[in-house]
């Protein structure tokens, strides 16, 4: 079977209804999530999901290495690799033969099995290996619809329209599988006989507003036969030797509220670690307040972290945004989460929470450009000839700083804190 096309192929018309589908394809087949998934596949992903950075997108690459036994039944053992903005995460994942949910696997890959059985396998829920009923078993395209959604009011999952669709792996002869949702119309795109979808957008479910993304994906790459381990050389970060002694991350206790400079929004501001560390990841969470309840999240966040100079000036030495491919964070829910590896060289970093406005993707905020500075002291590793006995340029700078009022107390403070944890001040019981 050939999937892959590099020219026009007639096909069948197939009109786009939303309640009743079916879409004609010789012999009239069945497909189900998993079907044709064998030894030796190789898939790579771009994808993301809302329950995790609010579709933050990543990559997962994934290689069916071989059978494993659970119990009874026999899934797919599976050798994957995650390429999440700096980080690298490489462990196992087991797959079900009759659905390919994963069940098991390494602890470090829990958040993106999730997000990848709730986006690309999704449709394992409505279309399975499993024998054939009413709620189970392979599902045909010509079926008028293949399944309802209760927790949104009982939408049909419909085979759509027959659709010549290009993603990065290639071109594809597909059929778009579509529901509509609040107002929305989520759509998958599935070939005939192969066992994930290739392209994916779809939508919450929102009373009112602009819905924003639930998941989306699209296939990068995909190859057959891979007998040789595709992953050999690539280090997970949990091992990485040159991460060994950096500080965890795990739970975000510090924290800095404050309105941006013009008092356009507030801001509250989670990180980890206490004292960030040169070469050591960082990560962040910002809450985007009202300016008038301080409970209120603000919605369609458009912003990016920087990090200025000394005399805090643009363009910024650093943007977050741009690291990740984009000109700016988009935050639907207004609480955003970043994970970060700490760039700056010991002494203060500026680092700027710069709010461009509220407005969906691709539209210009007419809301006020605002931001807000955090100062941090940053750490150099333990053993590095920057963390000698003798007080850091910065820490004078800060002093000078605090007394002409150009710093707060809080960050005189944190220079003083500094000083504590790397046993320049000795403090006595």
């Amino acid at each position: 079977m050939a999937i892959l096309i590099f020219g026009t192929v007639p096909l069948p018309y197939a009109a786009a209804q939303m309640q009743a589908g079916g879409v004609n394809l010789p012999g009239d087949p069945k497909w189900y999530a998993g079907i044709g998934l064998k030894q030796g596949d190789f898939f790579r992903y771009s994808m993301c999901h809302v329950d995790y950075k609010e579709c933050s997108e990543f990559e997962m690459d994934i290689w069916i290495k071989g059978d494993i036994k659970s119990g009874t039944e026999e899934k797919w053992n599976t050798e994957v690799v995650v390429y999440d903005g700096n980080k690298v995460i490489k462990g196992e994942m087991d797959l079900g033969k009759l659905a390919p949910e994963p069940s098991g696997g390494s602890a470090d890959l829990s958040v993106y099995r999730g997000a990848f059985k709730s986006s690309i396998v999704w449709l394992s829920a409505f279309a399975n290996g499993y024998t054939e009923s009413d709620a189970k078993g392979p599902k045909k395209f010509s079926a008028k619809s293949w399944g309802k959604i209760g927790n949104i009011g009982g939408e049909q999952i419909i085979p759509t329209a027959i659709e010549t669709v290009k993603v990065k792996a290639g071109t594809y002869e597909t059929v778009r599988v579509s529901w509509k949702t609040g107002g929305a119309v989520s759509n998958v795109w599935v070939v005939d006989g192969f066992p994930f979808p290739v392209k994916a957008q779809t939508y919450t479910h929102v009373s009112s507003g602009i819905p924003p993304s639930e998941y989306k994906f699209e296939l990068l790459e995909y190859k057959e036969n891979v007998q040789q381990d595709p992953f050999v050389g690539i280090t997970s970060d949990a091992v990485n030797p040159e991460l060994k002694d950096c500080p965890k991350t795990d739970s975000l206790t510090n924290s800095i509220q404050r309105p941006t400079k013009n008092f356009s929004y507030q801001i509250h501001a989670f990180y980890a670690p206490e004292y960030p560390v040169q070469g050591c990841p960082m990560k962040w969470q910002f809450n985007f307040l009202s300016k008038y309840h301080d409970v209120e999240f603000l919605n369609q966040v458009q912003y990016d972290l920087l990090v200025v100079d000394d005399k805090f000036t643009l363009p910024a030495t650093r943007s977050i945004a741009n690291e990740q491919g984009h000109d700016y964070i988009y935050s639907p829910s207004g609480l955003s989460t970043i994970d970060m590896m700490v760039k700056e060289p010991p002494g203060t970093a500026h680092y700027v929470i710069y709010v461009y406005g509220l407005a969906p993707p691709e539209i210009v905020p007419t809301n006020p450009l605002d931001y807000l500075v955090i100062d941090l002291p940053i750490a150099a590793k333990s053993g590095s000839p920057d963390t000698s006995q003798k007080i850091p340029s910065w820490i004078k700078n800060n002093a000078g700083w605090w007394a002409d009022g150009s710093i707060d107390d809080n960050s005189f403070v944190q220079g003083i804190q500094f000083l504590i944890k790397e046993g320049i001040m000795k403090i006595s019981s």
